[in-house]
């Protein structure tokens, strides 16, 4: 097994108050991941400036990235930052008024920047230099029909509760595409109509591999659909896999496809608050007795259906996973 760049968090503890969500992480880390031995490297440690941050205890990590070549395209919830590999050398920062609790951030062939503004429900279009060329709603209403453009939306500390919840950004032939985290679905952009359904659950990971289209849904699965004809083919509970469907494994997020055999997944620990209150397939596991899970990665033979190994990445600085990605050499 090659190594894993694991992109996320690390976790804010609290002994004398309840964390919300978006007050969980400390620091942005990536580390770079020996599956073999179970070791790691520190490759980033990064701590956003308080200007572009909310006052009070503000979330500060990496949300889903993209590695293209030679570089990263990271993001907190308020700033792009683009990487250089392997040094993992500054390239560019950008952040932007309208910029709260990004999801996503991947470049065009076009060398332009998609990023998912998931608290304003949007994702918009950067040029390279940091310009902001278009803006779309994920809804279809006008982009700031709910939000104001005179308002620095990066020192909001939430916008909560979102409509739609945008997750993650991917390019299909030419088209721009978004997973939807409360339709359960991911929708083009660029042709609006086009669809894919991901009824299952809600949905967070979009990432292309061979003829497939790789989502994660947060509850433990892993949902194929065909690249051509948009259609769900396969879908995978790993919960299953472990010989127990009531078991939390985590909050389900990124993936590493391997092979078309084997894939990575990560896990985030679930911790008490109202937004784990609200949702019931954690409650139906609860009330089963079933123990939460710490922070990890799994690897799964979706063949086979078995889990074939477990890594905890707590004790490695990640406390909130987001991005898997094969190391470089």
């Amino acid at each position: 097994m090659k190594d894993i760049y694991v992109i996320g968090g690390e976790l804010r503890r609290s002994t004398f108050r309840k964390l919300e969500e978006w007050q969980s992480s400390q620091k942005a880390v990536i580390v770079r991941l020996d599956p073999q031995d179970k070791t790691s490297k520190l490759c980033v440690e990064y701590v956003s400036p308080v200007e572009v941050c909310a006052a009070g205890l503000p979330a500060i990590l990496f949300k889903s990235a993209s590695l293209v070549g030679d570089k990263l395209y990271a993001c907190t919830s308020t700033e792009v930052l683009i990487y250089q590999l392997p040094d993992f050398r500054l390239l560019q920062y950008i952040s932007l008024p309208c910029f709260n609790d990004l999801h996503h951030v991947c470049p065009t062939q076009e060398r332009t920047l998609l990023v998912a503004v998931t608290g304003l429900d949007m994702v918009v279009e950067l040029s390279a230099e940091g310009r902001m060329i278009r803006e779309w709603s994920v809804i279809g209403e006008d982009p700031w029909q709910r939000f104001s453009r005179e308002v620095d939306y990066r020192t909001v500390a939430t916008t909560k509760p979102h409509r739609s919840h945008p997750n993650h950004i991917f390019q299909l032939e030419g088209e721009t595409w978004v997973t939807r985290f409360e339709q359960r679905d991911a929708i083009s952009l660029s042709r609006p109509g086009r669809r894919i359904d991901i009824a299952i659950q809600r949905p967070h990971d979009g990432c292309l591999f061979g003829d497939s289209i790789y989502f994660t849904t947060v509850d433990g699965h892993v949902v194929l659909a065909n690249r051509k004809n948009l259609q769900v083919e396969a879908v995978y509970d790993l919960t299953k896999m472990h010989g127990s469907q009531q078991q939390v494994l985590g909050w389900c997020r990124g993936i590493l496809p391997v092979d078309e055999r084997l894939v990575w997944v990560g896990f985030t620990r679930v911790h008490s608050s109202k937004f784990r209150e609200n949702l019931a397939w954690i409650k139906k596991s609860a009330s089963n007795g079933q123990v939460d899970r710490p922070t990890h990665l799994g690897l799964y033979d979706l063949e086979r259906s078995a889990c074939l190994d477990e890594i905890e990445l707590e004790a490695h600085g990640i406390g909130i996973v987001f991005s898997l990605f094969e190391a470089s050499k």
